[in-house]
């Protein structure tokens, strides 16, 4: 059966377009931390919409899983086929056309295999902006952007991806296609059904185009890193902030002084852009308008009057704003090049992030003596990134055990942006209570009842 399905799958996707040998299938079967490895069958790599249906009917009928994978640059090992018997990998990578832009209405239409950055350009160059920002978006595919419902730096100004979405096309578990490639603001014609997909982690269907929001290019920016004494005042500069900046203000990112330290670990010959501070609180507006940089000062000069920041500076160019973002966006890999870590991807609300960060401190210094955290994420969306630099003898599994805990206390999310995954699947059962779990099931059968989409990830498998 196997031997004949490869040959269906081949005929659809045409020449290099299913792939077999060990060698070839290894990056698509370890997860980007190179935590989780899994198996499968195949990874195919259909070329189109209609090769894409034709995939999912041919490995439906073959009673083989299907994964779909964009660009394998998430952390919640969403997809990688994990503990399934017969796996085909779906890989996006080669659907990466641009259908069609329309500067005037500000939209942008395209195959799920984009990646990140392409759209960006693609954008810029039609003089339009599109706002999702990441560290992976170099190769982060908007297919599995949108499943995530990814986040990003830019929450604050533009919203998550679920925003940023007008329309889908997806295949669904049957391998039919809905065609919902609208690019329509308003739209009020029964069910949004296109929602049930944005974050569904390819458990529901596969997601092949999108119609997505795109903004005007901003014509200014102001980018300035803070010194911070403690999470309370870098909660307090940015309200203050938010205040004086109203929707000019995109992003607003903690970090702490470990951070900076692991990058000066690993590149010694960067200089600091402030003197060692408990925190730091990296700031960013854009407007079309002229007129932000003094504003941007003006709030800035506020914010240390008052004392919630000990010190500051503003990038003169925007070669300086790239390199005051490096010290934000290099924190993941850094991370990875330190060793053995448990990540969490945990939302409280804004007003209780001090809180939330001291009393996990404190849970995970009395469980973990041997732990490090390494905690920074978006002040704007109260996400914050809590992870924890595993000592000798640390099981990640009882590391999030305890962060989970304290974020359940604050009636948090286990998951702001990075989705449940596999990683995730069984912690969210303790977080979400039982009508709510069992909506999510509900929706599951009823659009995939054989299981066969992405089995095992956000849902255990009946």
């Amino acid at each position: 059966m196997s031997v004949s399905l490869l040959a269906e799958l081949a005929a659809i996707c045409g020449p290099g377009g299913v792939l077999t040998e060990q060698r070839d299938l290894e990056p698509y079967l370890t997860d980007w931390r190179g935590v989780f490895h899994g198996a499968a069958l195949a990874v195919v790599r259909p070329a189109d919409t209609t090769a894409v249906a034709a995939c999912v009917r041919a490995a439906r009928a073959a009673g083989a899983a299907i994964v779909p994978q964009g660009g394998n640059t998430g952390l919640a090992a969403g997809a990688t086929p994990l503990d399934l018997d017969r796996a085909v990998v779906l890989s996006l990578s080669r659907m990466r056309n641009v259908r069609w832009l329309d500067a005037l209405g500000f939209t942008i239409a395209l195959d799920a295999g984009c990646v990140l950055a392409d759209v960006q350009g693609a954008a810029d160059s039609a003089g339009r902006f599109f706002p999702l920002s990441l560290a992976a978006e170099g190769s982060a595919q908007i297919g599995g952007l949108i499943a995530t419902n990814a986040g990003g730096t830019a929450v604050l100004r533009y919203g998550s991806m679920r925003a940023l979405v007008l329309g889908l096309e997806v295949v669904l578990a049957d391998g039919r296609i809905a065609d919902g490639m609208r690019a329509l603001r308003k739209d009020n014609a029964g069910y949004d059904w296109k929602q049930l997909f944005i974050g569904s982690e390819g458990t529901l269907g596969v997601i092949t185009g999108a119609v997505l929001r795109l903004f005007a290019r901003p014509a200014h920016r102001a980018t300035a890193l803070l010194g911070i004494d403690s999470p309370e005042n870098a909660v307090a500069a940015f309200a203050e902030v938010q205040e004086a900046l109203g929707e000019a203000l995109v992003g607003c990112e903690l970090f702490s002084e470990l951070a900076v330290g692991l990058r000066l670990a690993y590149a010694p010959e960067l200089v600091r852009p402030l003197a060692p501070h408990p925190w730091y609180l990296l700031v960013e507006a854009a407007s079309s308008l002229p007129g932000l940089r003094e504003g941007a000062e003006q709030a800035l000069a506020l914010v240390t009057e008052r004392g919630y920041a000990s010190a500051g500076v503003m990038a003169e160019s925007s070669a300086q704003a790239l390199a005051l973002w490096e010290w934000r966006e290099s924190i993941a890999e850094n991370e990875r090049r330190t060793g053995p870590s448990a990540k969490h991807d945990v939302s409280v609300a804004v007003s209780a992030i001090p809180s939330f960060l001291a009393r996990a401190h404190d849970a995970v210094g009395r469980n973990h003596p041997e732990a490090r955290v390494l905690a920074f994420g978006h002040v704007g969306d109260g996400n914050i990134h809590f992870n924890v630099l595993l000592g000798p003898g640390d099981c990640a599994e009882a590391v999030n055990h305890t962060v989970h805990s304290v974020v359940r206390d604050f009636d948090g999310s286990i998951t702001a942006e990075h989705g449940v995954g596999r990683y995730r699947r069984e912690e969210l059962a303790l977080q979400r209570g039982p009508v709510e779990m069992e909506l999510m099931r509900a929706v599951k059968r009823a659009i995939d009842p054989a299981d066969a989409m992405n089995p095992g990830a956000v849902l255990a498998s009946d």
